[in-house]
């Protein structure tokens, strides 16, 4: 799937036989990688961007829509959750696929360059939008800000990867999503 706009030109295919990720941003890149490596999932992404936070942005929108797409009109688990660990870290991720809504504490005592927790909310932010997804991203522990945003990016992985496994029928008492 492709998002082109006059500030963006990016490409996500899902279902590659690697997990190949050039951005041009390094610390989105490594982030993605963590991402689809705990969501086991293989995938090309390239993108030409004009400013980082339209490349973050837009970046959690297409991946939003990707994996909507992805699950669409089949039946899935609805839910997903994991407690990850990473050095000073421990982020809890829980997600719920069905309502829009992000809640992110991810803060840190201190930084490490190129990690941006506003930054993280505009893609997660697209993120939820796109695939309808409530997010709640909550540090547990951290002081260092690359550890307490990899942990999280760990944990969304492997939440995501559990909420959209197959189920055997619809999760919702009301009858739809």
């Amino acid at each position: 799937m492709q998002r082109k706009t006059e500030e963006v030109n990016m490409r996500i295919d899902l279902g590659e036989d690697r997990i190949d990720i050039s951005t041009g941003d390094d610390i989105l890149d490594h982030l993605l990688e963590t991402l689809f490596f705990y969501m086991e999932e293989k995938v090309e992404i390239e993108a030409e961007w004009d400013l980082r936070h339209h490349l973050w942005e837009d970046m959690g929108i297409l991946l939003g829509k990707v994996l909507k797409e992805k699950i669409d009109e089949k039946e899935i688990q609805r839910f997903g959750n994991a407690i990850i660990p990473m050095d000073d870290a421990l982020v809890l991720a829980s997600v719920d696929i069905s309502r829009i809504y992000l809640e992110m504490n991810l803060d840190s005592e201190y930084g490490e360059e190129g990690f941006d927790g506003a930054l993280v909310r505009e893609f997660l932010n697209g993120v939820s939008r796109n695939l309808s997804a409530t997010i709640h991203l909550k540090k547990l522990s951290g002081r260092n800000s690359h550890h307490v945003i990899e942990a999280g990016f760990k944990a969304l992985g492997v939440a995501l990867s559990r909420a959209v496994e197959r189920s055997d029928g619809l999760k919702s008492t009301k009858g739809v999503l």
